[in-house]
């Protein structure tokens, strides 16, 4: 009886109730699809980590090694570890041309640097997952550009410096572990030995990648301070497992994250719009209610016909978008696939989302058992008298019609009762609230991450232009004149130079580790501060928000710092947000040790409308300071974070 009472009435209302198994499918596949994505991305990034052995620390060194001082200090100390070290021939944008000759990398943030395949670990992967292997003649290209500049398979790249020529056709595409994401501002490209052993003649800067494989990943920690505390090369950034595995599913994260949002605030509006039609519902059948109760029909009985009927409808709605969301798959996984490739088959990818689906099972049918309870309070009496259930929370007796003025009477008694029965009217009203804020939230996060403002969020003031000058010959003369000529520009506003050295910090522990200490005059290009403010003097230090939080630090704190054998104890005055080197970083007033710096650069403002576009502006400042990067800083943002902005 109750499957026909059930079936009777859903083929009654066939609107009603397909709007409704819409609303509670939907919330279903969308965080079924998000704990999908989170699943395959575990499970992908762990099996790209494996089949690439990526090393637990690595270290960029710009200049002379002493291979042999590296060795005897890993035989020396306590850990059980394999040292690999690898050269990566640094190449500026301007002289590499992907798929056509005409258009340069010169524009690109990126540095790209050309290497050979690894011998011991840190390996470089097709689209398979196994080791590339690369002929002469033939590169294999980052997916990265694959994405951002349509290559295919056959397609050439060009290396075009001066006289030199040389060109490579692409043979594959690799997965790097350690530099896949948009965020990092180093690719790799695979390069026969060879062909590598020319183009190291011909042009570009050699930079060492001292890279290490712990037997106990616990001690990674332990082992990095030990090498920043040995005196061993180090004039580049250091990053570990940790920080690897967070920078390649950060993208995806945050699309996980927005997914899940969403799919939690359709899960409210499935709540409202069911409470909306059940009491809608109660309201239509409040007679027949009555009657049920008054010959003797317990409340639990009628609440069961009614729960019954919503259980089903849940129950079918739910498991009908937890099997969409896995016939549509590609939808959430792609970018993972593309990126990290498959994850090995388990029952952790279909668990996950099945338990995720129920979640919201269990929101909708908890939402009708509350707000079925109401059957309690029906009196048989007063349903049979009146025929409805009224619920006006307003004295409706200034709402008689003999009292209208303003409205005819369709448009009165519509309003009149709307206030009569405010306790159900008021549901599409939160409804039409929560899918604004679904529309409103994504969009203003897509708006914050694409507006050039943003960028003061990453660590880097905000300029019309950036210049970059890394580890190179004359690197302190070629800045000063780099300096000196921008001084003298008429095209310029305002400019900053930017100086950054590597100095000690003091931990929670008491111990000291390295850290990247920008300084300058922090006025110019302001950063957006959590807490606090920028340095003002010599005596002030604003860190990172991971070095802060890592410190267990506050503003107003001693930050204990060692610059050149020399300790200062300096005032924590502001605390940033920072995506460049790991996230650790800090800014500071006081000057640094030349022995100590690591790379300088200048932001840069035009002047509006000087007759001169930033396009030229960027071209003429590439072509002046080479091999310093220079870059449009609204492209910045743009090559960053593009992949992101994408998904959203």
């Amino acid at each position: 009886m109750l499957l026909k009472i059930i079936i009777n009435d859903i083929c009654r209302k066939k609107i009603i109730h397909a709007a409704l198994f819409l609303f509670i499918a939907l919330p279903a596949f969308m965080i079924s699809g998000g704990a999908v994505m989170i699943a395959q991305m575990s499970g992908s990034l762990d099996n790209l980590f494996e089949k690439a052995s990526v090393p637990h620390f690595v270290q960029m060194h710009s200049g002379i090694i002493d291979r042999n001082k590296i060795e005897d200090w890993m035989y020396e100390n306590n850990f059980k570890e394999e040292l690999q070290i690898t050269e990566m021939l640094n190449i500026d944008g301007s002289d590499v041309f992907l798929g056509q000759k005409e258009i340069s990398q010169a524009d690109s943030v990126m540095d790209l640097g050309f290497v050979k395949q690894n011998e011991s670990f840190d390996f470089l992967l097709d689209l398979d997952n196994s080791p590339v292997s690369v002929s002469k003649g033939e590169i294999a290209v980052p997916l990265y550009f694959r994405k951002t500049a349509g290559l295919n398979i056959g397609n050439k790249v060009f290396i075009i410096h001066n006289d030199f020529s040389k060109e490579f056709i692409i043979s594959d595409f690799i997965r790097d572990a350690q530099m896949n994401p948009s965020i990092i501002h180093s690719k790799r490209f695979v390069l026969n030995p060879d062909d590598l052993a020319v183009l190291k003649g011909k042009l570009g800067e050699i930079e060492y990648l001292i890279e290490f494989r712990l037997s106990d990943t616990e001690e990674i920690n332990e082992f990095t301070t030990a090498y920043e505390s040995s005196g061993l090369p180090s004039s580049g950034p250091a990053v570990n497992y940790e920080l690897f595995r967070v920078i390649n599913v950060l993208t995806d994260s945050i699309a996980a994250v927005v997914v899940i949002l969403v799919s939690l605030l359709f899960s409210l509006v499935a709540v409202l719009c069911l409470r909306f039609t059940i009491l809608a519902a109660v309201e239509e059948d409040y007679r027949e209610i009555g009657v049920m109760k008054a010959i003797g029909f317990p409340a639990g009985s009628i609440k069961r016909i009614y729960l019954g009927k919503y259980t089903f409808l849940a129950a079918s709605a739910v498991l009908c978008g937890y099997v969409f969301s896995f016939l549509l798959n590609n939808l959430f996984t792609s970018n993972i696939l593309l990126y990290m490739g498959p994850s090995p088959a388990s029952g952790f990818s279909v668990f996950i989302p099945f338990i995720s689906s129920g979640i919201v099972f269990l929101i909708v049918y908890f939402s009708c058992l509350i707000t079925l309870n109401r059957f309690k309070s029906i009196s048989a009496v007063t349903a049979l008298r009146a025929g409805n259930r009224g619920g006006s929370v307003f004295n409706c007796r200034f709402l008689s019609l003999k009292r209208s003025r303003i409205f005819n009477t369709d448009i009165f008694l519509g309003l009149r009762d709307v206030f009569i029965r405010f306790r159900l009217f008021w549901i599409p009203a939160a409804v039409f609230f929560v899918c604004t804020f679904i529309i409103l939230v994504p969009l203003n996060f897509l708006n914050t991450i694409k507006s050039p403002e943003f960028i003061s969020y990453l660590g880097i003031g905000k300029s019309d232009i950036r210049i970059d000058l890394r580890q190179t010959e004359n690197r302190t003369e070629r800045f000063k004149e780099m300096v000196d000529y921008i001084e003298k520009d008429p095209d310029v506003l305002r400019f900053a130079p930017m100086i950054t050295s590597r100095c000690k910090a003091e931990d929670a522990d008491g111990t000291f580790k390295s850290i990247n200490v920008e300084t300058g005059d922090f006025t110019v290009f302001p950063l957006e501060y959590l807490e606090g403010s920028y340095p003002s003097g010599k005596s002030d230090i604003a860190l990172s928000l991971l070095n802060a939080r890592d410190s267990g630090l506050k503003i107003g704190d001693t930050v204990v710092l060692e610059n050149g054998g020399d300790s200062h104890e300096l005032r924590l005055c502001g605390i940033y947000q920072d995506v460049t080197n790991g996230g650790y970083t800090a800014k500071a007033a006081f000057p640094p040790l030349e022995e100590n710096i690591i790379w300088t650069s200048v932001s840069i403002d035009m002047i509006p409308d000087s007759g001169i576009s930033l396009n030229e502006k960027v071209e003429e400042y590439a072509a002046l300071f080479y091999p310093a990067r220079v870059t449009h800083t609204a492209e910045y943002v743009s090559q960053t974070l593009g992949s992101l902005i994408s998904r959203l």
